[in-house]
């Protein structure tokens, strides 16, 4: 399953990197600096309520939905889950509403939350849509509904923006393609609710497990987002705009790569586990964090040897200087957050222990709060690279430590040790290449990286991605079992 789902997701990450590099080309151009600060807080506030609300249902579509297939009762799973959603979407409103109502802010910034509010309900509903095709392993109708939202999402953003709608104006573009995907892909889902009944012991289970998980979010987007908020009140939209660019470019780039892994590997884990027990679980997991390191390692590393010429072709030219700068240090935060997320905080949702996942994601929440108080006001952008770097850094050996008392999974040191190596020599040969600038540069430095990176990984079979590549073709093959 996991290979099948690395196949069937290319198309969608490809599309995800695609336009995230396109969405950083053209915001960071036709936004002024302050304008894509109002931008980057209005999706934080966005990402921020969608997860504290919402998020748990979603969590609980794909962690419970094999085992209530199982046993035969996903009428009533679909029921419980999005009458419970129903709930939300009614609420929502009138406390967001009340909220603007009494935050005092910019204009520009209060139309960017404004727009990003408005999104959440569709966006979520959305969200468990997609959360139960991939749950069902049905990773091609998964796979046309998140290219669907990435590519509709960018160009409708763009069009709002040309329309005068400014640091709103991608947000607002995200929930106008959810909107639009759901009139097609909901009713076949409601079709899915017949015969069912909402279960309160189940919404109370689900609640039990999917809380815990979406407070930890909640912490995973304070880590990411407290930043820009404590820039924004010590020095000003602008500098919010040039972080969140070099933020972007790295964080994106690399977030791409631990998505796409995740959304296959997530789901064959759970269906190891469920039909497999442990044994099953910890050979599907040994496989998946060994490519996982094996493909996010150098891709980290490169992002920071190429920072400088990238920002010059991504990024505008009142932001380029300093995303320039930003850039290596979030690619360092950006491969211990997803490695984090996408492997080591599976050992805590396999066991439905997500209690220890909300302590595992305090820790470096704490830490970056106050590491921020500190040093921003003293150092500046400088202050919350620095800060960034190091809570991510510690949310991840706390994560492996406290993942031990829930599910030991195999931790992937040999991958790591030979992608290292490989990463390594990679970065003396780069290193050596001139700094002239521009696309030249960049594509110079990239294909000798690639190049070195590739030959010597082949060469110490770096995560066993020999045998493991044949397997992924034999993915493509009709009648191979997956």
């Amino acid at each position: 399953m996991f290979w099948r789902g690395v196949i069937g997701y290319l198309p969608a990450n490809v599309a995800q990197g695609i336009v995230g590099l396109l969405a950083i080309v053209t915001f960071t151009r036709l936004l002024s600096p302050a304008d894509y600060g109002a931008y980057a807080l209005g999706f934080s506030a966005m990402s921020l309520c969608h997860t504290l609300v919402f998020t748990w249902m979603e969590a609980a579509m794909a962690r419970f939905y094999a085992r209530e297939a199982e046993g035969g009762r996903l009428a009533d799973h679909f029921v419980t889950l999005y009458r419970s959603w129903f709930f939300a979407a009614v609420l929502f409103p009138v406390a967001a509403g009340l909220a603007l109502w009494l935050w005092p802010s910019h204009a520009e910034v209060k139309w960017a939350v404004t727009a990003g509010l408005a999104s959440i309900p569709v966006r979520s509903l959305a969200k468990l849509v997609q959360e139960r095709r991939r749950a069902a392993g049905d990773v091609r109708a998964a796979a046309l509904l998140d290219v669907a939202q990435t590519l509709g999402g960018f160009a409708i953003g763009a069009g709002l923006i040309f329309a005068g709608l400014k640091g709103a104006g991608p947000i607002a573009g995200l929930g106008a393609i959810a909107a639009l995907c759901l009139v097609f892909a909901l009713p076949a889902e409601l079709k899915s609710l017949k015969g069912g009944r909402f279960d309160p012991a189940q919404a109370r289970a689900y609640a039990a497990y999917g809380l815990p998980v979406a407070a930890s979010l909640i912490l995973a987007l304070a880590l990411a987002t407290t930043d820009r908020f404590l820039l924004g009140a010590y020095l000003n939209e602008a500098a919010v705009g040039v972080y969140h660019a070099g933020y972007s470019l790295a964080n994106r780039t690399l977030d791409v790569l631990f998505i796409w892994l995740g959304m296959a590997g997530g789901p064959a884990m759970v269906m190891a586990l469920e039909r497999g027990g442990r044994n099953a679980l910890h050979e599907a997991a040994r496989e998946q964090g060994a490519v996982m390191v094996a493909v996010t390692l150098p891709a980290a590393v490169g992002l920071a040897l190429v920072s400088r010429p990238l920002a010059e072709v991504m990024v505008g030219p009142a932001l380029r200087e300093g995303a320039a700068a930003v850039t290596p240090w979030i690619a360092a935060s950006a491969f211990f957050a997803g490695g984090t997320t996408y492997y080591l905080h599976q050992a805590f949702t396999l066991a439905r222990k997500t209690h220890l996942l909300l302590v595992a994601m305090a820790i470096p929440a704490a830490a970056n709060v106050a590491l921020n108080l500190v040093l921003i006001p003293r150092y500046g952008l400088d202050g919350a690279l620095w800060a960034t770097t190091a809570s991510y850094a510690l949310g991840a050996v706390a994560s492996f430590t406290l993942g031990r008392r829930a599910l030991a999974l195999p931790f992937p040191t040999e991958a790591l040790a030979r992608a290292g190596v490989s990463s390594l020599a990679m970065a003396v040969v780069v290193g050596r290449i001139p700094a002239f600038g521009g696309v030249l540069e960049l594509a110079l430095k990239a294909g000798a990286g690639m190049l070195v990176y590739g030959a010597l990984a082949a060469a110490l079979d770096v995560g066993g991605l020999r045998a493991r590549g044949v397997r992924a073709l034999a993915v493509l093959r009709p009648g191979v079992a997956t």
